[in-house]
């Protein structure tokens, strides 16, 4: 079988994440942050001229959406993806646009008055199956994913790992503001003032919609456990039908130790940020007994009582 070289395509991929990082140099914490309805996001890497471009996405009937809150695991899925995708159809599927259809600048959805690109925008020239990955609220999709009927996997976390994993991000990544302290980043977490907004109203507008046609929800802690399972779930949820063997190589390739180890290759100079350690229960170096307790009665307000809130295993995972 042919042996799968993530990295080989990832030249322009990782030249667009270190141009990002290079943008945040010398800016204050205000800068580094803009709002868009409310909603608080990073200014090196989005901005309203790229929300309103993304006004033009149009979803293929085969495009493979992937939605998370930050630090869910997304990344790790889109390695999943594209070696599932080079795996059983033997395309490339890496495409030198960020997977993230809200990053970027607005011309890979507009024509360009500087550059005409053959009178296509960039986000129409990639060939399918394109993976689409976005940290966005439901109310916030594009309508065309709904209208053309693309498939959505939905990954979720348990809250207190995506917290700390997040905390780590805010204070290892220079594009986003730092924080002084674990207890200073917990208070902003907990009132949704961090970027991209709450992570419990992420879950919550989710929520809504885990039983759509065409929406499937997995969870970080169930990929951790049995990735190999997950990942033959995750193949024929999209359409794909590998076999046994190749199943277990992706699932091989995609550890969480594998991925970490080629971080910087596929990722640049965030790879070791956001493949950072993904240990589960690892929340517990760092909450006090009264963030626990804060956290837990915030879950049972949000999540508890509904079919997500069982799905996160919060009692397993979350309970000291």
């Amino acid at each position: 079988p042919k042996v799968v070289n993530m990295a080989e395509d990832k030249k322009a991929f990782v030249d667009e994440i270190n141009k990002a990082l290079a943008k945040s140099e010398g800016l204050t914490s205000k800068d580094l942050l803009f709002s868009y309805w409310g909603t608080p996001y990073p200014a090196t890497v989005r901005s309203a001229e790229m929300f309103q471009a993304l006004e033009n996405l149009e979803a293929r009937r085969d495009d493979m959406v992937l939605v998370s809150y930050p630090k869910c695991g997304v990344n790790w899925l889109i390695q999943i993806l594209s070696d599932l995708i080079f795996t059983t159809i033997q395309s490339k599927p890496v495409s030198t646009e960020l997977p993230f259809i809200e990053i970027g600048d607005p011309d890979k959805y507009q024509i360009s008055e500087k550059k005409l690109l053959n009178h296509l925008e960039r986000m129409k020239q990639i060939p399918s199956p394109r993976i689409l990955a976005t940290h966005l609220n439901y109310d916030c999709l594009r309508k065309s994913i709904f209208k053309n009927k693309a498939k959505i996997l939905v990954l979720f976390r348990n809250p207190k790992g995506t917290a700390v994993s997040f905390f780590h991000f805010h204070n290892s990544v220079p594009r986003v503001p730092s924080y002084s302290s674990w207890d200073e980043f917990f208070s902003e977490f907990m009132n949704g003032k961090v970027v991209w907004g709450s992570c419990f109203d992420h879950a919550v507008t989710w929520n809504k919609h885990i039983e759509d046609e065409n929406t499937m929800i997995i969870i970080y802690e169930d990929l951790k456990e049995n990735l190999t399972a997950s990942v033959k779930q995750i193949a024929e949820f999209f359409g794909f039908f590998p076999t046994a063997e190749q199943i277990q190589s992706i699932a091989d390739r995609a550890t969480f130790q594998a991925v970490e180890d080629k971080a910087e290759e596929t990722h640049g100079a965030v790879g070791s940020i956001l493949f950072c350690k993904g240990v589960v229960g690892d929340w517990k170096n760092l909450f006090t007994e009264a963030q626990n307790q804060e956290m837990d009665a915030k879950f049972e307000v949000c999540l508890e009582g509904i079919k997500q809130g069982a799905k996160l295993k919060y009692d397993v995972y979350c309970k000291a």
